[in-house]
């Protein structure tokens, strides 16, 4: 996936030997274990405006797992390394039309909703937080709000904007020629060449295109459908082992500084990088398929709501945790699973009222 999308059946390339098309059943649960680490993060694992939710901070409220949630950030990362996987899968041997219509009917449904949802909860008299100023929220809906300078209504769609480029660079590079195995691996590599060569230049266009922090999980996650499609491929690997050594050292210049009082924690690098190689790991048994076995019913559902959740949990679960904890006195803990709760089933709301009546809509439109 992408924390976007349910996998879908894998499309047979023209003359290029692969395995048998099959849901991937375990990528579901894994996508909604990322969903669920960011909302860890976002509950317990920093201050902010979360803190004014609990009324104190994080820290106090979960001394003895504060520091742990600190790491539920990486859930990001492991969605952009799903997102690789899904994206090359879902777009293999499809017209440039029909990939722009099916990333954009999966995207701006539930997006719109959650949108307008939290616009509208945080504009009520008694909600502590503000909404953002309305010609904002007009610029919130085109999914741009970054570049063009707009405050965001969501917290979590910076993730959504680097998602965007992502697809933009793999439908240029790769579905409009038309994909094979050979165009992806060129792809990759040049894709990875030019994130060193972005590090190295300081030049913020650059910066803005290639994504530096972010490229090398998309690339991972290639790389591990390339070895799911093809079977065991050195090139393949290779593929995998240079985005995760390069993955790895971004991620730990983002998250790890040296101890200081004014900082939320302190995270280590030692388990920044085995937090990442769980990620990957995960995503290679999918790939290599040691999760046949996965096939729970309840499997494909946690899928679908990944989405929504992950739209809809910051923002909304201030509101919640704040009713709960302060309002009603509840424990932090049992606030913080209650919340958790709430969340997932407003997700499954948005996902069976919106997303299922309109996807399908919006793709037949603009697949016309």
């Amino acid at each position: 996936m992408t924390l976007l999308d349910v996998p879908a059946q894998a499309a047979q390339p023209q003359q290029e030997p692969a395995r048998p098309a099959g849901r991937l059943y375990a990528l579901d649960g894994l996508r909604l274990v990322a969903a669920l680490m960011v909302a860890l993060y976002h509950y317990g694992g920093r201050d902010g405006d979360v803190s004014r939710a609990w009324g104190a901070s994080p820290r106090h409220e979960f001394p003895h797992l504060s520091a742990a949630f600190a790491y539920g950030c990486l859930g990001v990362q492991i969605f952009f390394v799903i997102s690789g996987f899904v994206i090359c899968m879902s777009g293999w041997g499809r017209p440039l039309r029909a990939f722009f219509a099916s990333r954009a009917a999966r995207l701006y449904p539930a997006y719109w909703a959650a949108i307008v949802l939290v616009t509208l909860v945080f504009a009520l008299p008694w909600v502590a937080y503000k909404a953002v100023s309305p010609s904002d929220t007009l610029v919130n809906l085109t999914m741009l709000q970054q570049p063009a300078g707009a405050e965001r209504v969501l917290g979590v769609c910076w993730t959504l904007w680097a998602e965007v480029r992502f697809y933009a660079l793999f439908a240029l590079f790769v579905v409009l020629p038309g994909a094979s195995r050979r165009r992806v691996v060129l792809f990759c590599a040049a894709w990875t060449l030019m994130t060193v060569v972005t590090t190295a230049s300081h030049v913020e266009f650059l910066r803005v295109v290639v994504m530096p922090e972010h490229s090398m999980f998309f690339i991972g996650g290639i790389g591990l459908y390339l070895v799911h499609r093809f079977g065991n491929d050195a090139t393949a690997w290779g593929i995998v082992a240079v985005s995760f050594l390069l993955g790895q050292h971004y991620a730990v210049a983002g998250l790890v500084h040296p101890p200081n009082p004014h900082y939320f924690s302190t995270r280590s690098a030692y388990v920044v990088i085995a937090v990442l190689a769980l990620g990957y790991a995960a995503v290679a048994a999918v790939a290599t398929g040691r999760t046949g076995w996965a096939t729970w019913r309840w499997l494909p559902l946690a899928g679908a709501l990944t989405y929504p959740f992950y739209l809809v949990h910051e923002h909304l679960g201030w509101v919640v945790i704040g009713a709960l904890h302060r309002g009603l006195v509840i424990p932090s803990y049992v606030t913080f699973a209650l919340t958790l709760l709430v969340m997932l089933v407003l997700a499954w709301a948005l996902h069976r009222f919106v997303e299922r009546r309109f996807t399908p809509v919006l793709r037949r439109s603009l697949s016309r």
